[in-house]
């Protein structure tokens, strides 16, 4: 049996956050009130998941929004509970690909799919371009879920005011009732590795030719010199 969700988590988790835990990074280094808020929820994943309880992320990019959520969701597939992972823009293209000529699933099947599930983790929310189609697909997904007693979690950069104007006022006061929000801090932490462009190359002089350190050196050897590795010094 454990070898079986273990199996059914690699198939379905991507694969960046199959091995996501409390005790890797970058979760480990988190704020200890968010982590005890995500735990909590983790241990009664069953509990939270039957009364239609779901969580809001909210916080700049590269704070840990995603890694987060990944880490419920994987503790709702090891609970044997039925997750669908999209990111928003990703789900939308797949809406909008029931309307393709020799599609293998109607519009009114994929959206019964997303609403059947236990958990909907839909990463992104306020990335897509926003158009009345989107609103109504949206709403509909949404409200479905409401109406279900089904969770939702989301994660997004916007803030509520900005997040209304991008997916609308009825779909995010449904979110906020189904949702506890927790929101992340922090500084972009996919940015901080850090790297330095090479100096231009200086100008042989007299030349106007742009010269690398290497084509320096090469230059600037003694001609009664024997040239490095076998090779014949290049005619200048």
């Amino acid at each position: 049996m454990a070898r079986k969700r273990a199996g059914a988590v690699a198939g379905r988790l991507p694969k960046r956050f199959r091995e996501v835990s409390f005790e890797r990074e970058p979760v480990a280094s988190m704020n200890d009130a968010l982590l005890r808020e995500v735990r909590s929820y983790v241990r009664a994943i069953d509990q939270r998941l039957d009364e239609g309880r779901g969580i809001w992320f909210v916080g700049g990019v590269g704070t840990g929004k995603t890694t987060l959520a990944m880490l419920i969701s994987k503790a709702a597939m090891e609970a044997d509970r039925t997750v669908a992972i999209y990111s928003l823009p990703r789900l939308l293209t797949m809406l909008r690909e029931t309307f393709a000529e020799g599609s293998r699933r109607s519009l009114s099947d994929l959206l019964d799919r997303l609403c059947a599930v236990d958990l909907l983790h839909v990463d992104d929310v306020g990335a897509e371009q926003t158009s009345p189609w989107v609103l109504e697909q949206l709403y509909t997904i949404v409200n479905t879920r409401y109406e279900d007693g089904r969770a939702v979690m989301l994660t997004t950069n916007l803030a509520e005011d900005a997040l209304r104007e991008q997916i609308g006022d009825r779909t995010v006061s449904r979110l906020g009732e189904m949702c506890t929000v927790l929101p992340l801090h922090g500084e972009d932490q996919r940015g901080n590795v850090g790297f330095e462009l090479p100096q231009p190359a200086a100008a042989a002089a007299g030349t106007g030719r742009w010269l690398s350190d290497a084509d320096r050196a090469w230059e600037d050897a003694d001609p009664d010199e024997p040239p490095a590795y076998g090779r014949p010094r290049r005619a200048i």
